[in-house]
């Protein structure tokens, strides 16, 4: 079987939550991308690879958007993929013309989305493609101030969703919402930008403090004593308890009892999971941040049962590595000072300063597949030797899944 390596990248709305994924792939080892001879065969190869989870279990509610040229829309493998989790992205060099524009309604009719890509002018066919079309993407960077309020004034006509691609600041994003854009993406999502400084929000603050008794094995008396001042995390812990997930023959009212029951480790997990959702001041939570910590998380865990099926410590340390490595970004604090806070093992400590040592490795191999950059990925795991391209698919893909059924019942129980 031909490896293709696949990939995401975020799509997300004005308040930064994951709306959809661009799904990326490549036929090679290079960070390239035939698009015209392998594009409909790679989108069959990524049928059959999400396939073995199945879409929804990977992707949860949101969409995945796939860049088609003009023969993969005439295929049949387009009514192969669910319409409820696929936006058609029809490339910019595909010609519009009688033909493109029935097959485009026929895909329509069927229940699917359609997006143009890298749209910088309506062109005369456009007026008759654009009632079919859900999404705009434009490069904002593209065009000038002047060209890109042109741009945007005339698509307004149609009842379209504009995105607005490689948007790799704080600054841009900002500018692209106040000019009208519905959907955002670019590398400032995947990576979010660090703000120093900033204070810690006091609910954060509790979960922080209730981590650092966790991690540090204190007395099971002192983390109660912690839950009983936060009426809300004990809220909030007794509900995961008492969750389908989890849930004992009778019901639990004990906070001394949940904690036995879930035990340290899950409670870990729990409390770093439940950081990244805690309500901002404004109300708002960082959805981004959430599923990329989890996902993060459980395949940097996965990839340590691989490698050492046996050292349940080893694992446990790089699930812990994965979900804590975009804590800086969260708390608007520096890495180096969360670290000394929370006195881990050093090991983890170069890992999350400096991407240095095994589990550092591991880590850069996944932030390099959640920006697509697949040379990195293939030279990474050639030097790990002991996982393939096709596995490292499937972990990852196992913890997306993951992702979303933990993230599903912690947003429940802070509900």
């Amino acid at each position: 079987m031909k490896e293709v390596f696949l990939g995401r990248l975020p799509i997300l709305d004005s308040k930064q939550n994951i709306v959809a994924f661009e799904l990326l792939f490549r036929t090679n080892q290079q960070n390239t991308v035939s698009v015209t001879n392998d594009l409909a065969a790679s989108a069959n190869v990524i049928i059959d690879t999400y396939g073995q989870l199945g879409i929804e279990n990977v992707m949860g509610k949101r969409r995945g958007f796939i860049k088609v040229d003009a023969k993969f829309l005439f295929s049949d493998a387009v009514f192969l993929l669910p319409k409820n989790h696929i936006v058609f992205e029809i490339l910019r060099d595909v010609e519009i013309n009688d033909e493109i524009i029935a097959r485009c309604s026929e895909i329509k009719q069927k229940g699917y989305q359609i997006a143009l890509s890298n749209v910088d002018r309506i062109e005369e066919h456009f007026g008759r493609l654009l009632p079919l079309v859900n999404v705009v993407r434009i490069n904002s960077g593209a065009l000038n101030d002047e060209e890109q309020a042109s741009l945007i004034k005339k698509l307004k006509r149609w009842p379209v969703l504009l995105l607005a691609e490689k948007v790799e600041s704080k600054e841009m994003a900002a500018k692209c919402i106040d000019r009208g854009f519905n959907l955002l993406q670019g590398f400032y999502f995947a990576k979010p930008e660090i703000i120093s400084g900033k204070r810690i929000d006091p609910a954060k603050l509790s979960l922080l403090k209730l981590l650092l008794l966790i991690v540090k094995d204190s007395d099971i008396v002192e983390i109660e004593n912690e839950l009983k001042y936060q009426p809300g995390l004990s809220y909030n812990l007794l509900r995961v308890v008492n969750s389908a997930a989890t849930s004992p023959v009778k019901t639990v009212n004990s906070i001394k009892r949940a904690v036995m029951i879930l035990g340290r480790k899950q409670l870990q997990r729990w409390v770093q999971i439940l950081l990244y959702s805690a309500k901002q001041k404004g109300g708002t939570t960082s959805d981004a941040l959430i599923q990329t910590a989890s996902v993060r998380g459980r395949l940097l865990e996965l990839i340590a049962i691989a490698d050492r099926p046996h050292d349940k410590n080893h694992q446990d340390r790089a699930f812990m590595v994965g979900v804590l490595s975009l804590l800086d970004t969260l708390l608007g604090m520096k890495m180096s000072e969360l670290v000394e806070t929370l006195s881990i093992q050093k090991d983890m400590a170069d890992a999350l300063l400096s991407r240095r040592g095994y589990l550092g490795q591991q880590l850069a191999l996944i932030e390099a597949h959640e920006i697509g950059d697949f040379e990195v990925v293939s030279t990474n795991l050639s030097e790990l030797g002991f996982l393939n391209m096709r596995e490292f698919m499937q972990f990852e893909l196992e913890a997306q899944a993951w992702a979303n059924r933990i993230n599903d019942m912690v947003n429940a129980s802070s509900a």
